[in-house]
């Protein structure tokens, strides 16, 4: 009698869900689903029941060939994403056991639920699955938070390590934090970066879109640098912004963010006064992805501020396509680009330093880290490695 291959079924919980319009979990999953190889792996995905229009129409149906289920949640302000996760666990193992599943696969991404973690641990391996956990960032670290929720998401990140089969670290610095605080807990863990495309823009100069924006924001092709992220403290932009305003540039600084109903905006503009400045451009949002590619393509350098997430997928999409990058100098950062970019830190005159001395690299040593970037990237950081990734451990 022969072996019967098994299909590996893979339940993802704490998206917002596929199709994919925003988000770096969210663009995760649409990826892993989308490049999928391994014909004998199933994805369930959750999705928020407001996210996309066909669950307006179903509570299951399928993109990229997972089944994505709804989960309706009651607006309840800001326990709303944990009664998310917690509801769509709750209904991801319900399916499985009513579709009597071989060993299913339970990847909880963040740590929201860790006070019910132990409990749905016990249920998945009463099934005989495996429950899987990526911590993402520091969220505990992140300043929009009161003190109190920054005690929850420590607590829960307690629990959820202590609870899970496997911690699925981004970044070795994530895997290594995770390692380390929790030694008590022995957490198996190992680390699949995020991953990127390293295809360029499909625009050029005289494309209307392209034409119309720098036009628009008086940019010169390659006369700025250039930040994309949200808009909060922990990206550094008062940092940014300051040192960008004592250099000697006289390149732009051009910022692609929302700061509509900012209370940091104006907290940043008394702090710095930037707004006296010429050079210092707030653009808000480009949501044409072809055109932000191009924006990223045709920067002089780019300027990333990020210090308490993983492997970031902006600073990915920067190697890949602006030539010249300059990162804050945290484990984060160093891991993902490695010698391939130029670092500065939070001392007084070290990045406008460092910005004066970009203005000064000739063509062939911008070139070279340029190389080296994209090398970097096609090594380690594509999608498709990534999904391969993923695929060998959830069929090992």
């Amino acid at each position: 009698m022969g072996y019967i291959k098994k299909v590996q079924q893979v339940y993802i919980i704490g998206s917002k869900g596929i199709p994919a319009n925003y988000g770096g979990f969210e663009t995760f999953v649409e990826k892993l689903t989308e490049e999928r190889k391994n014909t004998q792996i199933c994805y369930h995905v959750a999705s928020r029941y407001d996210n996309s229009p066909e669950s307006e129409k179903n509570n299951h149906f399928i993109h990229n060939g997972a089944d994505v289920f709804s989960i309706k949640v009651p607006h309840i302000g800001p326990a709303q994403a944990v009664l998310y996760d917690y509801l769509a666990l709750k209904e991801a193992i319900a399916i499985s056991t009513q579709n009597h599943d071989f060993e299913p696969i339970f990847y909880v991404l963040a740590n929201r639920i860790g006070p019910f973690a132990a409990k749905f641990a016990r249920q998945i391996h009463h099934i005989g699955g495996k429950f899987y956990l990526n911590p993402d960032g520091h969220e505990w670290a992140r300043a929009k938070w009161p003190l109190l929720v920054k005690k929850y998401w420590r607590y829960s990140e307690k629990k959820m390590v202590a609870a899970v089969d496997l911690v699925i670290a981004d970044n070795p610095a994530i895997e290594t934090y995770i390692q380390k605080t929790y030694a008590n807990l022995k957490p198996k863990t190992i680390c699949i970066a995020y991953g990127t495309y390293v295809i360029g823009s499909l625009l050029n100069a005289e494309d209307e879109k392209v034409y119309e924006w720098f036009n628009r924001f008086h940019v010169q092709q390659n006369g700025y640098f250039l930040a994309v992220g949200r808009f909060v403290p922990e990206n550094n932009f008062e940092t940014m912004i300051k040192e960008f305003i004592a250099s000697r540039t006289k390149k732009d600084f051009v910022l692609v963010t929302n700061v509509r109903k900012n209370k940091f905006f104006k907290q940043l503009q008394k702090k710095t006064h930037f707004e006296n400045d010429s050079r210092i451009k707030f653009v808000g949002t480009v949501y044409d992805q072809e055109l932000l590619k191009y924006i990223r393509q045709n920067a002089f350098a780019y300027l990333h501020g990020h210090e308490v997430g993983g492997t970031n997928p902006s600073l990915l999409e920067a190697l890949s396509m602006t030539r010249l990058n300059l990162l804050i100098d945290v484990p984060f950062n160093r891991n993902v680009a490695e010698d391939a970019a130029l670092y500065w830190n939070k001392q007084a005159g070290q990045l406008a330093h460092l910005i004066n001395l970009a203005g000064r690299l000739s063509d062939d040593q911008i070139e070279a880290y340029d190389e080296a970037a994209e090398k970097r990237v096609t090594d380690e950081f594509t999608w498709s490695h990534i999904v391969d990734k993923y695929e060998s451990l959830f069929v090992q």
